[in-house]
């Protein structure tokens, strides 16, 4: 059995997949790895199909997402994005953070004007973030295209910024949310 995902599902290690090639190969799998299929075999063949079961499922829910897809991909090259740390605020947002925490802290203290101010910043963010899926799709066509390490290590990057941007947007949302 593969531990790698690609190779388990017979694919190219890709950044950009058919998502439609990706579940017919799953649902072939699927038919023929099912452990129902298994049900009159020895336990050691139940446990196998189980196994591989669970690692089809694994690897069709980690690969049709392409931002899970690319951490694996990261991940599998040594260059694991980690945890999103709220002191790493990518330069290019600070005057973003700095004005949506002072609207975070008037909301909280009572101030309803600054509920607008919220749901702009919302807007603003959900467009970043529109922005830099654009963005990774032309990095994992890149990376696709040479397998460039380099393009891997700007993956991360865009990455890691999109996990800060959806940070912001889920605080946002959480405030804005009626109580």
């Amino acid at each position: 059995m593969d531990p790698d995902y690609y190779g388990f599902l017979g694919i190219d290690r890709k950044l950009a997949i058919d998502p439609a090639e990706l579940q017919k190969r799953f649902y072939a799998l699927s038919r023929q790895l099912h452990p129902d299929r298994f049900a009159q075999k020895p336990a050691a063949e139940r446990l196998q199909a189980e196994e591989s079961t669970a690692l089809l499922n694994d690897a069709f829910r980690v690969l049709k997402d392409p931002l899970s897809r690319a951490e694996y991909i990261l991940k599998l090259e040594g260059l694991d994005i980690g945890e999103q740390r709220t002191k790493d605020v990518p330069p290019e947002l600070l005057e973003e953070v700095f004005e949506l925490n002072m609207a975070l802290e008037e909301l909280r203290s009572g101030d309803e004007e600054a509920r607008g101010q919220l749901e702009d910043a919302r807007r603003k963010f959900l467009e970043m973030r529109e922005q830099i899926d654009s963005e990774l799709m032309g990095l994992f066509e890149r990376y696709d295209a040479a397998s460039d390490p380099g393009v891997l290590t700007e993956i991360r990057g865009v990455l890691n910024r999109r996990r800060y941007i959806r940070n912001l947007v889920n605080e946002v949302e959480k405030e804005l949310a009626p109580q």
